[in-house]
């Protein structure tokens, strides 16, 4: 299974204990899982480490080699405007298609609003780890 884990899943993943924690190991640790991810959604993640979570510059460096050791990395493709209601999320989208992966884990409630996207589902990190069980 090929999955996209957005900047807000992947943050949570590493800088907090809980249920993105778990997802994320799963998706670097099982050999039925690929993390799939983009320089957008690592650029968004190193910003926000570094800005929201104020996590030190080496825990962050360490925190990308993880992620770039851990992912395929991907080029989003272009996605129409219309596809969603926040232009931010749109490389999101195009790393999802990009990537061809089964869905998107996200915590975003602009992409949650869309349930999936060109066939591909959207989950919440609940319902990821609902659908693994």
């Amino acid at each position: 299974m090929k999955v996209v884990l957005d900047t807000n899943v992947l943050l949570s993943g590493l800088f907090v204990r809980g249920l993105c924690e778990t997802v994320l190991d799963v998706c670097v640790s099982s050999e039925g899982c690929t993390l799939i991810l983009s320089e957008h959604i690592l650029n968004e993640f190193e910003r926000h480490a570094r800005k929201t979570f104020h996590a030190p510059a080496g825990d962050v460096r360490k925190a990308m080699k993880f992620l770039r050791d851990h992912a395929e990395l991907v080029t989003p493709v272009k996605v129409p405007a219309k596809a969603c209601r926040d232009a931010d999320d749109l490389p999101v989208l195009g790393t999802l298609e990009a990537g061809k992966a089964d869905c998107l884990v996200t915590g975003d409630k602009d992409l949650l609003a869309l349930n999936e996207f060109q066939g591909r589902p959207i989950l919440s990190p609940r319902q990821f780890y609902e659908h693994l069980k």
